[in-house]
């Protein structure tokens, strides 16, 4: 998909001209689905939700209002990109969930997986702590690793070879509130 962006969606994007990459309508229902493929996955247990902040929220809260059985939710913040459009790879734990793990069924939610470094000392970190499972759903996936992380159980869409914003994804904190997933560039 890709259309120009409504007048009105141009002065909510700042006056950029952003190309939709994947429209809301797009959005919401593969969510719709993701959350019923979730839900199946795990039919007992307890089952924690972890929401890799900030791109993550838009997706999370929506995610989690789909799948269909009890769940909690806590969530992490790690920084790899600072003001720059490329990840430096100097991942930083900012925020790291008080809510014991041990024994629960785990499930990261992630925005966009691009080196994939960020996840990988995430899903290492969790690890350790005995979880009964571990698994990750991405809204997006750049697909740029030589080896695939084995816990990514679910993603959205594959991403385009583009900077992408909207949907809780940013540039510099901006976009985010984007109803849609576009191309900055």
């Amino acid at each position: 998909m890709s259309s120009v962006l409504s007048p009105e969606m141009r002065r909510r994007a700042g006056g950029r001209d952003i190309r939709i990459v994947f429209d809301e309508a797009t959005i919401a229902a593969r969510v719709h689905a993701l959350g019923q493929e979730i839900t199946a996955a795990f039919p007992d247990g307890e089952l924690l939700v972890l929401g890799l902040l900030k791109g993550s929220f838009i997706f999370l809260s929506d995610l989690v209002r789909q799948i269909d059985r009890p769940l909690h939710l806590d969530f992490l913040v790690a920084s790899s990109y600072g003001s720059e459009q490329v990840s430096s790879g100097n991942v930083r734990l900012v925020y790291d969930p008080e809510t014991p793990l041990e024994e629960k069924h785990l499930l990261i939610v992630e925005d966009i997986i691009d080196s994939g470094r960020t996840m990988k000392k995430m899903l290492a970190l969790l690890a350790t702590r005995r979880p009964a499972s571990l698994a990750v759903c991405a809204l997006l996936n750049k697909n740029l690793l030589p080896v695939p992380i084995p816990e990514v159980r679910w993603v959205g869409f594959p991403a385009p070879p583009a900077f992408l914003v909207g949907y809780g994804l940013d540039h510099v904190e901006d976009y985010r509130h984007l109803p849609f997933i576009g191309d900055l560039n």
